[in-house]
């Protein structure tokens, strides 16, 4: 018999919540009036669920829109002793928002999952927001028209010792590409030799077969014909903008269209509030490095909130990362902090608070 399903209700009804808090944000304090109000927080399974078969484990309950997450109490450990942002800032929540923390919570000591492997996810994840900043800006400041280049673009007609774009070279010509033929030139990457059925009668295959083709066509040429030119292909000029296309149009589509327009309106070019939380999540790493702690609630909040404004050029933004970055690699190497989170003490004290959990519970 199926498991019913768990919702934010019944988890917050059958008392399965351990811990709930103001995340985002409100918990950075870089909340605004327009800021939405996130949560996140921890649960355990009901007995049933918990010994229930393995594919039946219910990792993380959360709304539609997924401000509001609670994620299963072995799920939450599995994720600090990754040293997982998101959790490692869960766990260092200030108390102000804190809403809810069962006792039993105390028995996880953040002094466990503190490690160096800290640099790699926050520092890591930063830069990877980073490559797609740099990317994001490529698309606004070079936006692709939606009228997709023909195959025919890319390739250059070789003759009378000069090169000629071969639609130029058509349209001089009042040529169709339906009566020109290929072959392949022995020893010649993408170079063929072009020749014109003027009659119409030689069967040609033309350059392409539809518009949208990838590959130029050959033909079969008759024994002793004269080649009237030569064409190159640039391929990989032309795979490499189709790869570009796709990935331009497919942006558009999946865009979050706010976003892009607070983007466009403060003209920057570049996504104002991702770099913000970039810049947020390196200045974290090096409070890491150099304290020992995960600091959750910023001390420069106008700085910060001045970026998302879009009041900072993009150029010193990545000055800025790149110059944290390094900071944070020299403050690692130096740092005690151990290798790798205490997973015997993590996981020592999970089975404890599950076996209390359970304990008195049908």
């Amino acid at each position: 018999m199926p498991l019913k399903p768990l919702t934010i209700a019944r988890l917050k009804s059958e008392g399965l919540i351990l811990l709930e808090c103001l995340s985002g944000s409100r918990a950075y304090g870089l909340a605004t009036p327009e800021s939405d109000t996130d949560i996140k927080g921890v649960f355990y399974l009901p007995k049933s669920y918990y010994f229930a078969r393995h594919n039946d484990y219910i990792p993380q309950v959360s709304n539609p829109s997924n401000d509001i997450v609670y994620y299963e109490l072995g799920r939450y450990i599995e994720l600090l002793l990754q040293n997982n942002p998101n959790m490692m800032e869960l766990l260092s929540t200030p108390t102000e928002h804190i809403l809810y923390k069962h006792p039993l919570m105390e028995a996880f000591s953040a002094d466990w999952f503190i490690s160096k492997l800290c640099q790699k996810t926050f520092a890591g994840f930063a830069n990877s927001q980073i490559k797609k900043a740099r990317g994001l800006n490529k698309k606004i400041v070079n936006p692709m028209k939606l009228e997709k280049k023909p195959i025919l673009d890319f390739c250059t007609v070789l003759i009378d010792n000069r090169s000629v774009a071969l639609v130029d070279w058509l349209h001089n010509t009042a040529t169709d590409q339906k009566h020109i033929g290929l072959s392949v030139m022995a020893k010649a990457t993408q170079m063929y030799a072009m020749y014109v059925d003027t009659t119409g009668g030689l069967g040609f295959s033309g350059l392409y077969q539809h518009v949208d083709a990838t590959q130029l066509r050959l033909s079969t040429i008759p024994l002793g014909m004269t080649p009237i030119a030569y064409l190159s292909f640039n391929e990989q000029g032309y795979s490499k903008y189709c790869r570009d296309y796709k990935e331009y149009w497919q942006w558009v589509a999946n865009r979050n269209e706010s976003r892009y327009q607070a983007t466009m309106t403060h003209a920057k070019e570049y996504d104002a509030k991702n770099m913000m939380h970039t810049i947020r999540l390196l200045e974290v790493a090096y409070d890491i490095a150099m304290t020992g702690k995960v600091i959750v609630k910023r001390p420069n909040r106008d700085e910060l909130l001045n970026i998302k404004s879009g009041a900072r050029e993009y150029n010193s933004i990545l000055t800025q990362a790149d110059q944290l970055s390094a900071k944070i690699l020299e403050a690692f190497e130096k740092s005690p902090l151990p290798e790798q989170p205490n997973e015997q003490a993590a996981l020592s004290a999970l089975v404890v608070v599950r076996d209390q959990l359970y304990s008195n519970v049908n």
